[in-house]
């Protein structure tokens, strides 16, 4: 399998327990103050077009076969499935903070929130879970008053600067500076997977105007079409927001390009399961 791979300083590291693969962000370990891991399809129980570590339970899988799988996640992160606390996604830039209350919410027991598309939280014991399958995840670790946050950032959400959302809602709770923060940008969907129409294009146009910035992350097709890199318009949403350009890693992995390593809407056509995030304090 050949991952679609950009300069070295990119490159996650690939883990392996067991059957289960997942991936890991170096910058983030090297805080030695969270765990944390991205998803791939591999070491699961899901059949089908699931196959096989599907972490969604709303798209049809079977209930025991998610549990499964979220046993297994729980087992390499050190913690129980009720500890987990799980976003409840709408393409917003709404965010909550969570705490011990919360845990197993959205896996052992049920949501009692809607439309959050990202959660914060300083105490450790909780694992926060955002889910993707070509959307953008951010994590964010404030090495100071350690605090994160975990956020999903679709093309809605990265042009409404889901990652300054955050910056300033742990400003907001915990006294953050963004240059204390180390930030990760996690696998998505790559600028050559990821064409979009003239009305995406716009939103972008209008939100990022600094100098350069549209030749950055639009590539024009013609007629209409243009190809969009969530990729460095999330990396530029991150610095804008005060975090230091060396704090930031940013994905070397392609969903669309590694739909058989990673789940992938757009490759599948929405034949698929979620991928997770997740990231607890230590």
């Amino acid at each position: 399998m050949e991952l679609y791979r950009h300069q070295k300083e990119r490159q996650m590291k690939r883990n392996r327990t067991g059957e289960l693969e997942y991936l890991t962000f170096p910058l983030l370990e090297e805080t030695g103050m969270v765990k944390h891991l991205f998803s791939t399809r591999l070491g699961g129980v899901s059949k089908g077009i699931y196959a096989s570590m599907n972490l969604s339970y709303t798209r049809g899988d079977e209930r025991e076969a998610v549990d499964e799988n979220y046993r297994r996640i729980a087992d390499v992160l050190g913690c129980q499935m009720e500890d987990i606390v799980c976003s409840d996604q709408t393409h917003t830039t709404n965010l909550m903070v969570a705490g011990r209350q919360d845990g197993g919410k959205g896996v052992t027991r049920s949501r009692d929130y809607h439309d959050v598309d990202g959660l914060l939280t300083d105490e450790p014991g909780i694992v926060l879970a955002t889910f993707y399958a070509d959307c953008v995840p951010l994590y964010f670790v404030d090495t100071k008053h350690r605090a994160i946050a975990l956020a999903h950032s679709g093309w809605r959400g990265t042009v409404g600067r889901m990652g300054r959302c955050v910056v300033e809602k742990m400003k907001e709770v915990y006294g953050t500076d963004p240059a204390d923060v180390v930030a990760a940008v996690g696998p998505s969907i790559c600028q050559a997977c990821y064409e979009v129409s003239e009305d995406v294009a716009g939103a972008f146009r209008e939100e990022f105007r600094k100098p350069g910035q549209e030749q950055e992350i639009l590539l024009s097709k013609g007629g209409g079409k243009y190809q969009l890199d969530l990729w460095r318009a999330n990396e530029i949403v991150l610095t804008e927001a005060g975090i230091l350009p060396s704090s930031i890693q940013v994905t070397d992995l392609c969903t669309c390009h590694n739909s058989d390593y990673l789940f992938s809407h757009r490759a599948s056509q929405g034949r698929r399961g979620n991928l997770g995030a997740f990231l607890g304090l230590l």
